[in-house]
């Protein structure tokens, strides 16, 4: 069996010929190109192995193509105001975004706008979920790092602002990226900041762990799989590599590029914007605003190949082909539905959801009940059915008194 094939996705902010593409991490072949805007910084995001979406560099909308009909735009889902970072959760089920200062969360089998958080006091820069889906992370320019638990925040009262896990404020200008290792609710989150630092969290116990101090400011960071090393992205053009084994047991340490030997990729001529490793560790993928993307040899630092685009890039990850990328005769199980822009979108403009009671499971949506008469008879069965086990409820709470009350001799 054939291993997973690793590719590249990246954007540019110029966008003449086309909008994203894909090409085969290690040969370099160019797979696929998508059409149709100007993507934005941390606005791209894989949806369920079926669609691609692209919030929009200063417009209010985000485009969604599927994977395979790469020149016909999907959809086009409008938001109340320019998307400023996007997000989509591991399991498929939701979509974050971020506008100006607050935090839309969208459900994807029906486009209801769940809830709009606002906790942010500037505009949110960066959104990225656990890997298990229960928790995500959102930095802003207001230097505040907020993790936030997704249970919670589904099921907050509504008349209540839902309030974060933890709120990290040890950076002291705009948070530029953040990075969720794995395991979930135990997993440890990397922020980089225009302050020349990137902090290591802990979600669990929302501990900070570790604190690098560099000479320039930091744009972007990941780390490995493995979580062995850290890659961080400077102003100036250079990478950084934290070796987080090796690392003294201090919390707070300063970075000297002159003593850490062989842990500094060099070659951008502009600040770095995105990082992106590969799934074994040996490769690290760069984009930068001198309008390159870089593949990176991890052990010796040597760049592999350099893609030159039309812009500054906005966007360049490594992930896992779906299938839905290689199968040209693939298409999704469901279209997407209409995104709401507001709560309760009926009620404030959009259009109704027409048709009866929909049940969902997962991304899969049924018509249950066909019409309001077929729901007005169901309803009337499960009141009768709810008064017939309050009875028996009844019954049973009497005859146990009775019993108790009046014990046979």
């Amino acid at each position: 069996m054939a291993a997973p094939m690793e590719v590249a996705v990246c954007t540019d902010s110029a966008a003449q010929l086309w909008s994203c593409v894909v090409w085969e991490l290690h040969s370099g072949a160019n797979l696929l190109t998508y059409r149709g805007g100007q993507a934005g910084p941390r606005g791209l995001a894989l949806l369920n192995g079926e669609y691609l979406l692209a919030a929009q560099l200063g417009k209010n909308y985000i485009c969604a193509w599927e994977l395979q009909r790469k020149d016909q735009l999907q959809q086009k889902i409008m938001c109340p105001g320019p998307v400023t970072c996007l997000t989509t959760s591991p399991n498929g089920l939701y979509v974050l975004a971020g506008i100006s200062e607050n935090i839309y969360l969208w459900e994807v089998s029906t486009g209801n706008l769940l809830v709009i958080l606002s906790r942010h006091y500037q505009d949110v820069s960066c959104l990225q979920f656990t890997g298990d889906s229960s928790h995500f992370i959102s930095g802003g320019k207001d230097c505040l790092v907020l993790a936030w638990s997704l249970c919670s925040v589904l099921q907050a009262d509504p008349s209540r602002t839902p309030a974060p896990r933890h709120v990290w404020s040890r950076h002291t200008l705009p948070i530029t990226d953040l990075h969720c290792g794995f395991g979930g609710p135990l997993a440890r989150v990397a922020t980089a900041s225009l302050d020349q630092t990137v902090k290591l969290w802990e979600v669990s116990s929302g501990e900070l762990l570790l604190s690098v101090l560099f000479d320039v400011g930091i744009l972007a960071v990941t780390m490995d799989l493995a979580e062995h090393y850290m890659f961080c992205g400077g102003s100036d053009g250079s990478i950084f590599q934290v070796d987080l084994c090796t690392w003294p047991g201090q919390r707070e340490k300063s970075f000297q590029p002159e003593q850490e030997h062989g842990k500094v990729f060099r070659g951008h001529r502009n600040q770095v914007t995105c990082l992106s490793v590969s799934t074994d560790g040996s490769v690290l993928l760069s984009g930068s605003h001198d309008e390159t993307v870089r593949l990176w040899d991890v052990q010796s630092q040597q760049c592999l190949r350099t893609v030159t685009l039309k812009g500054p890039v906005t966007n360049a990850c490594i992930m896992l082909a779906p299938v839905s990328m290689l199968s040209s005769d693939f298409r999704p199980g469901l279209p997407l539905p209409h995104f709401n822009k507001h709560l309760l979108g009926a009620e404030h403009g959009d259009e109704p959801h027409r048709g009866g009671l929909m049940l969902r499971l997962g991304l899969h949506q049924q018509n249950v009940l066909g019409g309001q008469d077929q729901l007005r008879i169901r309803v009337t069965e499960l009141e009768d059915e709810v008064r017939n086990l309050r009875k028996i409820n009844r019954d049973l709470f009497d005859f146990s008194t009775r019993i108790i009350t009046h014990p046979t001799k």
